[in-house]
């Protein structure tokens, strides 16, 4: 059976895929726009960044222009699957109840969050 692949991410490189899954292609002046000028960040980090995401397989170009157009190749749902999946592993040792409790141990849940969990385990179940 094929390994699935594991995406780890740092913040800004998942800022960047965010960009991406929104308004793909864009370019690195359109990616370094939409990360907001307050963010501190340099063209030139952005345009790093992308070049490294590429080497990894995440994401691709195309010039158009003259200009370097960049293109998501992973999925927001692979991405987000693998991470889950990741931290799962990594810090409950796979055990889903384990993380769910923690879930709700650590921090506020509403009733609304409460009523929605109910009902996606109710769903899982009647899928069974």
């Amino acid at each position: 059976m094929r390994k699935k692949p594991r995406y780890k991410m740092g913040d800004l490189q998942l800022r960047i895929m965010q960009v991406l899954w929104d308004a793909s292609p864009a370019t690195v002046a359109q990616v370094h726009e939409a990360l907001g000028a307050k963010s501190g960040l340099a063209y030139t980090t952005i345009a790093t960044m992308l070049r490294k995401m590429e080497d990894r397989g995440l994401v691709a170009h195309e010039t158009a222009d003259r200009r370097f157009v960049y293109q998501a190749l992973v999925s927001e749902s692979e991405v987000s699957r693998g991470m889950a999946n990741d931290v799962l592993e990594r810090l409950f040792e796979g055990s889903l109840p384990n993380l769910v409790s923690h879930l709700l141990r650590s921090r506020e849940v509403s009733p609304e969050e409460l009523d929605r969990l109910q009902e996606l385990i109710a769903q899982k179940r009647r899928a069974k």
